[in-house]
């Protein structure tokens, strides 16, 4: 049943049956201080209809571009928004994620919206000088600097690698040794990780709860901190199962264990530009708090918690329906 307390905030959330989507929309429900407005592509996907049950209301607005003046027609009415953007192969010179996120910002402010709050990254381009291509990341930053020089109040949130990346995108293969995983990074170079499921929607309804407080900041959202092998061998102690780690870091790592990548030039350049980066300059700015997200949302995730949690054995597993490019 959809909430109908109007003297609660309405919050929109757009791409609401995206990992992170749900997890900001099913966040602000549990709290029981707002009321959602879920944007979906699709009614019937299972995400959607859960929103629904959960007592969100349900519109229909695919996250695309070129639907500005339909994004501020269900944005209309509400007191905040969660923006973000997915993960959409680029093939220069064209820019679809930056003119998505410019029309999302656009649709807010001709709606109303008080305070957005949008799922950002680095800047890849300018923190590596140009040597690294992740428009990705480098796209998210435009448009959380097109956001600031709008006339709304804004706030940020930076998510880390997902642990999810190795259960969709990066499955272990099964041998007679035991599970390889074939992981993009070095196998000790400490990375950044989060569940996207449960550590985006506290982080974000914080920003939401203290709105002033956050204006204008830019935060990381971090599970743990931790590295390929780590990820390995804790695998092993929780399942108990056999398994060793591969590089897939740099391309010709990455083509022997996913072939099937090499089938987009501009993906496989853009996935190891992305990791090069994050090895080669940090995956946050030296500046960033690494232990705000932690601090707000003591119980998030570590990885031996999300194994425990998902019971997940290393097998294929998948979370609604696939983005067109592998996510952080």
């Amino acid at each position: 049943m959809i909430q109908t307390d109007i003297s609660k905030p309405l919050i929109t959330v757009v791409g609401a049956a995206s990992k992170q989507g749900r997890s900001v929309a099913g966040a602000l429900l549990d709290s029981g201080r707002y009321r959602v407005r879920a944007l979906t592509r699709r009614r019937d996907s299972q995400p959607a209809q859960d929103l629904a049950r959960r007592g969100a209301e349900v519109l229909v607005v695919p996250l695309m571009p070129g639907m500005q003046v339909e994004l501020s027609a269900a944005m209309r009415g509400s007191a905040g928004a969660f923006l973000m953007t997915p993960p959409i192969a680029k093939v220069p010179p064209e820019e679809p994620e930056l003119i998505l996120g410019q029309e999302l910002a656009n649709a807010a402010v001709s709606a109303g919206v008080e305070h957005v709050v949008f799922s950002g990254l680095e800047n890849v381009e300018a923190r590596t000088g140009g040597t690294k291509w992740a428009p990705h990341f480098t796209d998210k930053a435009k448009v959380e600097a097109y956001i600031r020089s709008l006339p709304i109040r804004s706030s940020f949130v930076y998510p880390a690698f997902f642990y999810t990346n190795i259960l969709e995108y990066y499955v272990p293969q099964r041998g007679a040794d035991g599970l390889t995983f074939a992981i993009y990074l070095p196998p000790h170079v400490p990375n950044p990780f989060c569940d996207p499921l449960t550590a985006t929607g506290p982080a974000v309804r914080e920003m939401f709860d203290h709105p002033t407080q956050y204006a204008g900041q830019s935060l990381p959202v971090i599970g743990e901190v931790l590295t390929a092998q780590d990820m390995v061998d804790t695998f092993v102690r929780v399942t108990g199962q056999r398994a060793h780690y591969a590089s897939a870091y740099g391309r010709e790592d990455l083509l022997r264990h996913f072939p099937n990548f090499g089938a987009d030039e501009h993906f496989v350049r853009e996935l190891v530009g992305m990791v090069e980066y994050a090895v080669e300059y940090g995956y946050y700015a030296p500046d960033r708090d690494l232990t705000w997200s932690r601090k707000i949302d003591p119980h998030a995730m570590t990885w031996e918690q999300f194994l425990k949690r998902s019971n997940w054995q290393g097998e294929l597993q998948t979370f609604g329906a696939a983005p067109e490019l592998v996510p952080t």
